[in-house]
């Protein structure tokens, strides 16, 4: 190209000199990607079904579907979250402690998260999860949970994946019943009661929970408590089986198969 298009009859060499720009970088031709068109495509995809995934979760969907790609593509689709202070557990004596889950089946830990169908009337929701393997193994859906619900989803739990070595769960008044405690204790498991108004200490579960409350009940309206009992189960699965967990290098708790 001997002169710059345009208006000014002016040779090219002469531009980059008064630029300051190499003319190797002046005739460099952009280079486009092959799978550029599918990946955008793909993202576009992945981001409309999954809104409050960020750029990490969205990117480690794509590897595990085959594109070549890092982090660094997907950046603007970060979603900013506030870092939450936390605490540290203490005994009485002013010994510091906090058990950590080591194994699968060692630690559980289960919560209620409250919601409205549409028609303002309240349900309630009891999650369990695995502390370890961050596996959500129950969630119920209820107009009112009582501690006799509590029993009857833990026992059909410790049936199916037998029963764990503690149990954490918040020491309110859902959760002081005698007969919750006497079950847990003539079965071989050890109650983990956290204190009052300090929901860090049931760390696990909060952060599931907030997950789910900004993935899930945030964007969704329930019209009847059946549709919320299948909605949020459809969920679960996918939180189990699908949905990338940074603590587990951006893989499901509990896939349903892999690869290798």
């Amino acid at each position: 190209m001997e002169h710059v298009k345009g208006k000014l009859n002016v040779s090219e060499r002469r531009v980059c000199r008064v630029i300051g720009q190499p003319r190797s970088t002046q005739r460099v031709s952009p280079i486009v990607r092959d799978d550029e068109e599918c990946l955008r495509a793909a993202i576009i995809r992945l981001a409309g079904k999954h809104g409050r995934y960020g750029y990490r979760r969205i990117t480690a969907l794509l590897q595990r579907d085959g594109f070549r790609v890092n982090h660094k593509r997907e950046e603007g689709l970060k979603v900013p979250k506030k870092q939450p202070k936390r605490g540290r557990l203490w005994f009485n004596d002013g010994s510091c402690v906090r058990l950590r889950p080591t194994h699968r089946n060692h630690v559980w830990s289960y919560d209620f998260v409250s919601d409205r169908t549409h028609d303002g009337r309240p349900i309630k929701i009891l999650t369990v999860i695995d502390e370890h393997s961050r596996e959500c193994l129950a969630m119920l859906v209820e107009r009112r949970l009582q501690s006799d619900d509590v029993l009857s989803c833990l026992a059909e739990l410790f049936v199916k994946h037998g029963p764990p070595e503690h149990v954490r769960s918040d020491n309110g008044s859902e959760f002081t019943a005698k007969v919750v405690r006497r079950w847990l204790k003539r079965i071989g498991v050890q109650t983990l009661f956290i204190e009052p108004g300090s929901p860090w200490e049931n760390g696990y579960n909060e952060s599931f929970n907030g997950k789910f409350r900004d993935e899930k009940l945030n964007g969704e309206i329930f019209y009847s408590l059946k549709e919320a009992q299948v909605l949020i189960e459809q969920w679960r699965m996918e939180y189990n089986t699908f949905r990338p967990h940074s603590s587990l290098k951006y893989r499901p708790p509990a896939p349903e198969a892999w690869l290798h």
